[in-house]
């Protein structure tokens, strides 16, 4: 580690050089109130930024210790400082001048929602703050000058602004861990009282456009009918009513731009928290929810979905089903059972997205097509067995038939925005006309035991030589393709219709923890789940860092679910 005034020499031995010198800066540099460590410098001035880290001592940063001793408030906490942070590097990107991306300043980007990442986290000794900054240059001739004004001029200053409690407007800060406290305890009270959804009047659940996920302005209010109203008292907010969802099968219905996919789409990001300001601040979903759909075209490897598919025409094995390229039945089918793996406890099923042919067959197309003749059985016909032997909660958003309501625990009808109890007044109706078939024989659950299957390529088994020097792996490349794809040793996966991924540093993580398994399960005898659990186990205790050799591949994740990291495996 070296001093401020080393920094300034080494600086100024480098001016002027040929871009390469800034190599030489790479390592750690103690500042009177933090230590700044430059992980990675670009090649050049036109490539993706040099990454950096500052650390700051977390008795020296003074945050009170009740914000801190719970993982939840330091979740919170670490995603308003990262907010704060970002917004103060902003106003100062490409104040020092050069080529290309010289003088750029940047941090994670962060959504709507609050989640875990590794851009800024907070430990039981230190704040560590990871952000990308454009080694300046002319050409590709080192501006070393400037480089000096970004490190000693504009950052120090923000990092005393930010990370440090006695610069930080208190009352905003006590929020942000009061609004943690009262999502914290919404989450368990739900499970406590059967509920498996929580909907907090005025909430603003649409949205400002199909790109935006902020709140739309002037957007209704929602709020809850009066059968379905639960007030619960929050430690901060103090009374909250709201629509409590009570497990089972629930229907949201009603005409087209009413409002159905909106309250769905609300509730599949419920499984996360939310920022003030939002509008969905307390919308809470059980968070093992599971938004479903069919997804023509993926591939399926060794997935057992009897459950809903048997006796093919081909004899192909539904127990052990495998095929590069799945119908949007099948596709279904495999989501469903793959859910059931991961330990979801609640089905999410918009009809609009789903396969038609899966989800029902109505009583005329079954006396034209005889059971035996039909190698699927519709949702319609197992979703009360899935609640009622497996648990597993649905809530479905139909529209065009009306055979859900004889299934249905409760009808929700979105009457322009607002949700209306309709249950007693369907099932009056039901009751003139004749029930169609609910019920399918032969239920079971699926078997939960297939093998994980590796890509092909260069990537070495850590236990057959696959370590070098310093511990780090010989790794297989990963290449980011936008927000919800990427490339690992060569092999695409699309994870576009995983629709609960919220942000791409989730994505960018569960392709660090494929690489991962690549490297360190090769050759074991451990199943998909066993494999999935193990590694979901060690995020729990360690966070995403132990992915990462090094604070330069570890700048960029954020925490998947359990849910979404079982369906990049599936689909591997």
């Amino acid at each position: 580690m070296i001093s401020e005034n080393e920094l300034r020499r080494q600086l100024k031995s480098i001016d002027r050089k040929s871009y390469p010198a800034y190599k030489s800066l790479t390592g750690s540099v103690r500042f009177s109130s933090y230590i700044l460590s430059i992980d990675h410098v670009q090649g050049d001035p036109f490539a993706s930024p040099s990454h950096l880290t500052a650390h700051i001592d977390l008795k020296a940063a003074g945050f009170p210790e009740a914000y801190l001793t719970q993982r939840h408030r330091r979740i919170a906490l670490a995603d308003y400082l990262l907010r704060k942070f970002s917004r103060q590097l902003s106003s100062f990107a490409f104040s020092a001048k050069g080529s290309g991306k010289s003088g750029f300043l940047g941090v994670s980007r962060c959504g709507q929602e609050v989640l875990e990442r590794t851009a800024c986290e907070i430990t039981d000794r230190e704040i560590a703050i990871r952000f990308f900054v454009g080694f300046p240059a002319a050409g590709r001739t080192i501006l070393a000058g400037e480089l000096e004004k970004i490190l000693f001029e504009i950052l120090p200053p923000c990092i005393e602004k930010i990370f440090f409690y006695r610069s930080l407007p208190a009352k905003e800060v006590k929020e942000v861990i009061a609004l943690a406290e009262d999502q914290f305890f919404l989450r368990r009270e739900i499970r406590k009282r059967g509920l498996v959804a929580f909907i907090a009047d005025g909430s603003i659940l649409p949205r400002e456009s199909g790109v935006s996920d902020r709140p739309m302005k002037d957007g209704i209010a929602f709020e809850s009918p009066e059968s379905l109203a639960v007030t619960l008292e929050l430690p901060n907010r103090g009374a909250t009513r709201g629509m409590g969802i009570p497990k089972g099968i629930t229907l949201i219905a009603g005409g087209g731009y009413h409002g159905k996919s909106t309250v769905l789409k609300a509730l599949e990001r419920g499984v996360y928290n939310h920022i003030a300001g939002d509008g969905r601040e307390y919308v809470v979903t059980d968070d093992s929810a599971v938004k479903l759909r069919a997804e023509d075209g993926r591939k399926i490897t060794d997935a057992d979905i009897s459950m809903f598919i048997h006796d093919l025409p081909n004899k192909k094995d539904t127990r052990r089903f495998t095929t590069p390229d799945a119908s949007g039945s099948t596709s279904q089918a495999a989501n469903i059972v793959e859910a059931m793996e991961a330990g979801s406890r609640l089905f999410l099923i918009d009809e609009d997205t789903s396969a038609t042919n899966f989800m029902i067959r109505d009583d005329l197309m079954q006396k034209v097509i005889a059971r035996d003749k039909e190698p699927i059985t519709p949702f319609l016909e197992r979703a009360r067995d899935l609640y009622e032997q497996a648990d597993i909660s649905s809530i479905l958003v139909v529209g065009s038939s009306g055979a859900y309501f004889y299934l249905a625990d409760r009808i929700i009808q979105m009457d322009q925005y607002h949700p209306v109890d309709i249950t007693e007044r369907v099932r009056a109706i039901c009751r003139t006309a004749e029930s169609p078939s609910l019920h399918a024989p032969d239920f079971h659950l699926p078997d939960m035991n297939r093998g994980f299957s590796f890509l092909s390529g260069n990537a070495r088994n850590a236990s057959q030589g696959g370590r070098r020097g310093g511990g780090k792996y010989e790794h297989a490349k990963i290449k980011l393709q936008g927000s919800t794809a990427f490339s690992l040793d060569k092999s695409a996966l699309d994870l576009r219709y995983l629709e609960q991924l919220a942000d791409s540093e989730q994505t960018a993580a569960l392709a660090h923890l494929l690489r991962f398994a690549m490297e360190n399960y090769k050759g074991s005898a451990m199943t998909c789940s066993q494999i999935v659990r193990q590694l979901a186990d060690r995020l729990d205790k360690e966070g995403l860092s132990f992915l990462s050799g090094s604070s330069y591949t570890a700048s960029g994740l954020a925490m998947p679910r359990i849910q979404e990291i079982f369906a990049c495996f599936f689909r591997v």
